[in-house]
């Protein structure tokens, strides 16, 4: 009688009714070709521009049964899931348009800082395009997952005795200097490209979410976030704007503390940058949204990874996680009740960016868990372990 209610429930926690993003019709297509082609109408290219890509983009925004669950009434959860891009990260939304550009341009070499998921996506591009992809990384903080997308795809790859900022400041003067095209987030070409996803977040929801809560590193991907909801608003696609929260790792959060931090230091390797590139315009984004920019624990972080992988069946890289951890502390802090319209036939809409997949940083995974119990080969010995 449990396993058939246990069923039942899950049957219903599934059906359509209780997925409102189906019912308006989650934009579905048919020989897609990446986000330049879909909405260059929105993207500075032009019919000289070779598009680049790897059908970047479409990304599934999952509704999250559990989490909303844990909201309350009236409160739905999605998980903007950009793990699923083809280098598993969002980097790619913006490195199609930077690699796109840079080809159009006639470049023959790019150049990147990177704590993981830029390199691989610069690589991978710069190899679809033909072109030479430098990376630098900083010495001993990059995840094996990351790190070997770079290598595998064929790009010169330099680890600095320093941490990210150091790299950076590198690559920036290089780049000043000679002809090598940067493809950091400090590109506006990048910045274009990662606007997609909150196009798409409307296209599927019919609207833009009430709140968006995301994690902030380098703080280029809440800007081309804001951004976009700007443009979609201008243009009439949407009537409203949402509020943007960011969250920084709590010993890597330099906005929150308003000052840079000469030492990041988080398991969030992705978001471990002591002096963010784009600084002040995620300052402007959650200013102008009326949001705001806080920090969370990697205690908190691990818990949010564990309980995305466990409850929603979303395997996550722990920077990823860092938006879920914040949405859980704003929640206990009544925060979105305070915000929120209070009318029953109203359902505020969450959307929490998840940046890169789970398998980025397998390491973290491994020591997050626990060994597989050993047990004799045979049929009782597993039945008992199973409990049957």
């Amino acid at each position: 009688m449990t396993e058939h209610k246990n069923l039942r429930m899950v049957r219903q926690a599934h059906h359509p009714s209780n997925h409102p993003e189906r019912s308006r019709g989650a934009y579905e297509l048919t020989n897609y070709n990446g986000v330049i082609e879909r909405y260059k109408q929105y993207l500075p290219v032009t019919d000289k521009t070779p598009i680049i890509t790897l059908k970047e983009g479409n990304t599934p925004l999952i509704y999250a049964n559990y989490l909303s669950k844990l909201m309350g009434r009236n409160f739905e959860v999605y998980l903007k899931y950009e793990g699923l891009n083809p280098t598993g990260s969002f980097k790619d939304r913006g490195m199609t348009m930077a690699i796109s550009k840079a080809c159009e341009e006639r470049v023959t070499a790019v150049m990147c800082a990177s704590t993981g998921n830029t390199s691989a996506s610069a690589a991978a591009y710069a190899a679809k395009a033909g072109i030479k992809c430098i990376v630098l990384i900083p010495a001993g903080a990059i995840a094996l997952g990351k790190l070997s997308q770079a290598l595998i795809h064929g790009a010169v790859v330099l680890a600095v005795d320093g941490n990210f900022d150091a790299a950076l400041d590198l690559a920036r003067e290089i780049t000043n200097k000679y002809p090598i095209t940067l493809v950091n987030s400090l590109n506006p070409y990048r910045i274009e490209g990662q606007k997609t996803a909150s196009f798409e977040i409307c296209d599927t929801l019919g609207k833009a979410p009430d709140f968006q809560v995301m994690p902030v590193g380098n703080a280029g991907n809440i800007t081309a976030y804001w951004k976009g909801y700007k443009e979609y608003k201008e243009k009439g696609k949407i009537n409203k704007l949402p509020l943007m929260l960011g969250f920084q790792a709590e010993l890597a959060a330099p906005i929150v503390r308003g000052y840079p931090i000469k030492n990041p230091r988080t398991i969030a390797t992705a978001i471990r940058i002591g002096n963010p590139a784009s600084w002040k315009q995620a300052e402007k984004a959650r200013d102008e949204s009326g949001g705001l920019i806080d920090m969370v624990s990697d205690k908190q972080i691990i818990e949010a990874y564990k309980l995305l992988a466990a409850k929603e069946g979303v395997f996550v890289e722990p920077a990823s996680a860092a938006s879920v951890a914040g949405l859980l502390k704003l929640a206990r802090k009544k925060y979105f009740n305070l915000r929120t319209c209070k009318l029953a036939n109203l359902r505020t809409k969450i959307v929490c960016i998840l940046t890169g997949h789970g398998l980025k940083d397998p390491d973290r995974a491994i020591k997050s868990i626990k060994e597989p119990r050993l047990v004799k080969a045979n049929l009782k010995a597993v039945l008992k372990e199973i409990g049957y």
